[in-house]
Parts: C-alpha cells; sequence; structure tokens
C-alpha cells in the first residue's frame, strides 16, 4: 500500500483528489467519487468544502520529493 496522499496526475477527473486517495488506499477511484458526492449530497454541500480544502493542502504527484530507501547489507 502506498502510505503517501497525493493528488494523481494520471488519474483525475477534477483534481486529482479522489484518485490519490483510491491510489493511497488501492481502492477504486469510482468508489471514492460516488463516496464523494453521496457526501456532498447528504451534508448539503458541506463536505464541498472538506474536498476544496483538500485540493489546496493535498499536494500533487509531481510535487513530492523521491523518497530514498537505504538497504543495509549484512
Amino acid at each position: 500500500m502506498n502510505n503517501r496522499l497525493y493528488r494523481s496526475e494520471t488519474d483525475k477527473m477534477i483534481s486529482g483528489v479522489c484518485g490519490g486517495i483510491a491510489e493511497a488506499y488501492e481502492l477504486d477511484p469510482s468508489l471514492i467519487r460516488l463516496a464523494t458526492i453521496i457526501l456532498t449530497l447528504f451534508t448539503s454541500g458541506t463536505f464541498l468544502i472538506v474536498y476544496l480544502l483538500a485540493w489546496v493542502i493535498i499536494p500533487h504527484e509531481s510535487e513530492l520529493e523521491p523518497v530514498e530507501v537505504e538497504i543495509e547489507e549484512k
């Protein structure tokens, strides 16, 4: 599982937030998008503010710095 949250550049419809969440948790992006729509409708649009904040706060995939992994030899 990818433990870094980012906005996807390859799997996006609007901003890549749902695609990035789906990639981070290995879920179907359509399910995340559907959940976002349902939450927005059931919260009378309040969840839309959460989505917009995520759009601003979560970094774009290309903005992430590569993580170097050190492998110890025995």
